[in-house]
């Protein structure tokens, strides 16, 4: 079965499905008059059942792949233009973030069911936005790569422009210029290691690299380029300033999109091109990046636990948590990345779960504000029992999601450094004591503010939303030997092009 399925062209499908069911609303768009709550309901079904049926397709294209073959499969190539070519493929690492991202849309719809504001155009932009984030990661072509890349700020930039709160517009703009100029840096690198190599293959680039490689004192500033670029839509510290900002004003599915997929992309930047080809600027910045690992991690920590608003609470989170991302990336061993993915794709399930969580009495309440709740376990103890669920999973607990990422990229790091991998485990203390509080404030205790009397449980959209996220997080958790095995070939594989350069 897996042979038959491999004939064809499903990362094209994957990747393409939510566009042609964008442009289906606009064709559909253009024969209605004024505002039409029925054909609202319409859009969002339609909209939904594309999201899941993209789902269903890159299945289709994980039940094709050979979880033992390194290197890329499912590969499609087209000549284009300029030498570049429309060309298609992935390994374990991208597939694994294309079923991240396939599964998480149509949650995402689902949390937006209650947009009213110019529905159909904001099916729209979410539809061309997972086309153009699943093509980030089925990308063989560097230039193709790129532009997916950034195409994916428009759509973003107008999510959070037009249904964002009441800073949306400084939110938006610094969102899209923080990342915009990181990226100009890479274009300009991208167009050098082409001329070099002569070549935009990805996986062809890989091969020079690794057999003739780029001029050492070259790939320092090759590696600067690329790294303004992943470092921003990490976001690192100290240029992850625009992040909380975005968060907080962006609408909920906004929210978790953001935090799940796009901050993934720096991440899989660092791995499919930073280390495999400039491993010696990798070998030579790996001490910098430990140290802003380190300071993120501790720094994004604190300055959580001082915040009033969920969603900036949350969203610094991230910033912490990415933390261990790029330090597992650099330690540079099989441990350290494999740690790295797991946790990229955990946090991308656990943080998606938390802005959701901040959805749900938002939706209610209108407010985020910490203060407001309190008690809410005895109006809504199912929500509360989920939110516990997340929260103990975004501080790490054993049987959660969270762990395994977080203790595999300690071990990687601890191999190279202890005292970074010490200081990580520093911001794991600090990280229980801002999460905790969160729930404790929100959850517990009696409830003291008439207004939340009335506040009612998940409703039943709101429980298939969150059954599928509940799954993924225990099942990460217990048995993370399932996506550690499917993820060691290319974490072996680039493991071995890092450590293989001359330190």
């Amino acid at each position: 079965m897996s042979e038959m399925f491999a004939s064809w062209p499903l990362l094209s499908v994957t990747t393409f499905f939510p566009a042609a069911g964008a442009l289906l609303i606009l064709l559909s768009r253009a024969s209605q008059q004024g505002h039409n709550p029925g054909y609202d309901s319409a859009v969002r079904v339609l909209t939904l059942i594309v999201t899941i049926a993209t789902f269903f397709v890159s299945l289709f294209a994980f039940a094709a792949f050979d979880w033992d073959a390194p290197g890329y499969q499912l590969k499609e190539e087209i000549p284009w233009a300029f030498g570049a070519s429309y060309a298609m493929g992935v390994d374990q690492l991208a597939m694994s973030l294309v079923l991240l991202t396939t599964f998480l849309t149509p949650l995402c719809i689902l949390a937006s069911w209650h947009i009213e504001k110019q529905v159909s155009s904001y099916m729209v932009l979410f539809l061309l936005l997972e086309t153009l984030m699943v093509g980030v990661f089925c990308a063989q072509d560097i230039i193709l790569f790129y532009l997916f890349f950034e195409g994916g700020l428009i759509p973003m930039f107008i999510l959070i422009g037009v249904w964002g709160g009441e800073r949306r517009v400084y939110a938006a703009f610094k969102f899209f210029l923080y990342t915009l100029l990181g990226s100009l840096l890479m274009l300009v690198a991208i167009v050098v290691i082409i001329a070099i190599a002569g070549t935009s293959n990805i996986e062809r680039l890989t091969e020079y690299a690794q057999t003739t490689g780029f001029d050492p004192d070259l790939q320092i500033w090759l590696w600067l380029a690329f790294f303004a670029s992943f470092a921003v839509k990490m976001p690192m510290w100290p240029v992850h300033t625009w992040l909380p900002d975005a968060h907080v004003e962006a609408p909920t599915a906004a929210s978790v999109v953001l935090a799940a997929i796009l901050l993934k992309m720096g991440g899989y930047g660092f791995l499919r091109f930073s280390l495999p080809m400039f491993p010696d600027a990798s070998h030579f910045f790996t001490p910098l990046v430990f140290i802003l690992s380190v300071i993120a991690i501790v720094y994004a920590s604190l300055v959580a636990f001082r915040q009033v608003d969920m969603k900036k609470l949350i969203a610094y989170s991230s910033v912490a948590h990415m933390g261990f991302v790029t330090m597992g990336i650099f330690a540079g061993n099989v441990q350290g990345i494999q740690g790295a993915i797991f946790q990229m794709l955990s946090h991308g399930v656990i943080s998606g779960a938390l802005f959701l969580c901040v959805g749900v009495v938002y939706d209610r309440m209108h407010t985020r504000e910490i203060a407001f709740y309190g008690g809410l376990v005895n109006r809504m103890p199912v929500y509360a029992a989920v939110f516990m669920l997340f929260t103990m999973g975004n501080v790490g607990l054993p049987g959660t999601s969270g762990f395994p990422g977080e203790i595999l990229t300690m071990v990687g790091a601890f191999q190279i450094n202890a005292w970074v991998a010490a200081g990580a485990a520093l911001g794991v203390i600090f990280s229980a004591a801002y999460a905790l509080t969160l729930y404790r404030k929100v959850a517990f205790g009696v409830i003291e503010n008439p207004k939340l009397d009335g506040i009612t449980d998940l409703d039943a959209r709101e429980w298939i939303t969150f059954i599928p996220l509940v799954i993924a997080t225990l099942i990460m958790g217990l048995a993370p030997a399932y996506v550690l095995d499917f993820t060691s070939v290319s974490a072996e594989a680039i493991s071995s092009a890092y450590l293989g350069a001359t330190p």
